[in-house]
């Protein structure tokens, strides 16, 4: 019982603190819609990890590249934070 309240109080730490934190990203507006920056970015990551894994595939360099669960989501970590990095830098 006391684990299952420590659980939610951490999450309502993490809820509140993104709260908080959530007014201080940039704003990009798409098409007359306006997203926060992070969302961008994010897609960005994802279609360039998508492109890397096919680049992979086809060279066939896949197998050899050590445990997919690991570099798949670094890929789209690190192209994510490097759009971030080139795009938003102040």
């Amino acid at each position: 019982m006391f684990a299952k309240r420590m659980g939610w109080l951490r999450v309502t730490i993490v809820a509140m603190a993104s709260v908080t934190a959530a007014g201080c990203d940039p704003i990009v507006n798409v098409q007359g819609s306006f997203f926060p920056a992070w969302i961008v970015c994010m897609t960005v990551g994802i279609v360039c990890a998508a492109v890397g894994r096919q680049v992979l595939v086809v060279t066939k360099l896949e197998p050899h590249v050590g445990p997919l669960v690991l570099i798949y989501p670094s890929l789209w970590l690190l192209t994510t934070l490097l759009t971030w990095l080139v795009f938003y830098r102040t």
